[in-house]
């Protein structure tokens, strides 16, 4: 079964020539979810709403390939500011919790214009 990019106007579109995911199989990969409205629109404000706004577009893309976030089995993080840790762990909990959390990288990096960036991987067997 071939690779099947997938798109949805319920989350941010790509910033670039990419897909918003892709299903491969049982695995589904999630691009980089950004704090930006459906129509593009960057949300700013405190971190909370950044990051609200980031884990709303990686749920909006996971459905649309046909799963959940409560499938991930992998998740990226990606912080402007460290010290955002421990509300990111408090939110990410609203988004991504059960009996078997996925496994989490977080990296602070350079993210211009944004306080955080997200992406997963799915497993839909």
């Amino acid at each position: 079964m071939p690779a099947r990019a997938v798109h949805t106007d319920q989350a941010a579109p790509p910033g670039g020539p990419y897909s918003q995911a892709v299903v491969a199989g049982d695995t589904v990969y999630l691009a980089g979810a950004i704090p930006a409205r459906p129509d593009g629109t960057r949300v700013t404000g405190s971190f909370a709403e950044q990051a609200h706004a980031a884990f709303r577009n990686l749920a909006a893309c996971a459905e649309a390939a046909g799963g959940s976030l409560e499938q991930a089995v992998r998740v990226g993080v990606y912080l402007r500011d460290f010290g955002d840790f421990a509300e990111l762990n408090e939110i990410y909990a609203q988004y991504l919790t059960g009996a078997n959390p996925p496994v989490r990288t977080t990296i602070p990096v350079a993210l211009e214009g944004m306080a955080i960036e997200v992406d997963a991987i799915l497993y839909l067997g």
